[in-house]
């Protein structure tokens, strides 16, 4: 896919999915602006804050006079109800569901024609594990996002989600039961998710808007009861 003298906003992409999803786009020829907590050579700043965002997205409209794709990528704090504060998950929200709503927002009077937006939710906004309340809120939030946006922005901007399964963003080598529980065989990697970020922000995907994408290696669609093929809880 050529991407040339597009431009593309990521959040969170100094480091794995967004990292991944940055480095595809480059090489396709888009220039990318990237917003992150972490040092390096790109806009740094947290974007649960207003202030921030605006600084942002002023900089990135200033420098290139409109945006084509937006990639809500950052990643929510993750903690359990245990353990949470009312910050904390407030915090999450933040950064999950208000901060992808604000620069889509702030940004909506500059994109350009075709333009998209690619959420990036997760396989926790259908299912969850003990103690994960701040994450899942943020990403189930994100979902319904998606199609409230996607409903809004018709005619204007496409936007749909991708909600990825388990991903392993370290490099590291997996075998026996981490990869024969997927039925795809495998654990996942950032290009499985990065690929479809590209896709759905193509002309090829110029009809597909308000929809989530699983890209879980079928993990969601395997049904698990106690004592069944092996799976016993513990």
């Amino acid at each position: 896919m050529d991407f040339r003298g597009k431009v593309v906003v990521v959040t969170g992409g100094a480091q794995g999915i967004g990292r991944c999803v940055a480095q595809m786009f480059r090489l396709a020829g888009a220039n990318v602006c990237v917003i992150d907590k972490q040092d390096g050579p790109h806009f740094v700043g947290d974007i649960a804050d207003e202030e921030i965002l605006v600084r942002f997205v002023r900089e990135v409209v200033g420098r290139n006079g409109s945006v084509d794709y937006l990639i809500n990528n950052a990643t929510p704090l993750f903690k359990g109800i245990n353990d949470c504060t009312v910050e904390q998950f407030r915090y999450a929200l933040d950064v999950g569901v208000t901060a992808p709503f604000r620069l889509t927002q702030l940004l909506l009077p500059h994109f350009g024609k075709g333009a998209a937006i690619v959420n990036i939710s997760s396989t926790r906004d259908r299912m969850s594990q003990p103690q994960t309340e701040s994450y899942t809120a943020a990403k189930g939030g994100l979902a319904a996002l998606t199609h409230a946006l996607a409903v809004s922005l018709r005619g204007k901007v496409r936007v749909n989600s991708i909600s990825p399964g388990w991903i392993d963003t370290t490099g590291a080598t997996f075998r026996g039961s981490d990869m024969s529980q997927h039925p795809a065989g495998r654990v996942g990697t950032p290009e499985d998710i990065a690929n479809m970020v590209l896709f759905l922000c193509s002309d090829q995907a110029g009809f597909i808007t308000g929809e989530n994408i699983c890209i879980d290696g079928g993990m969601t669609h395997q049904m698990i009861y106690h004592g069944d093929f092996g799976w016993n809880l513990k």
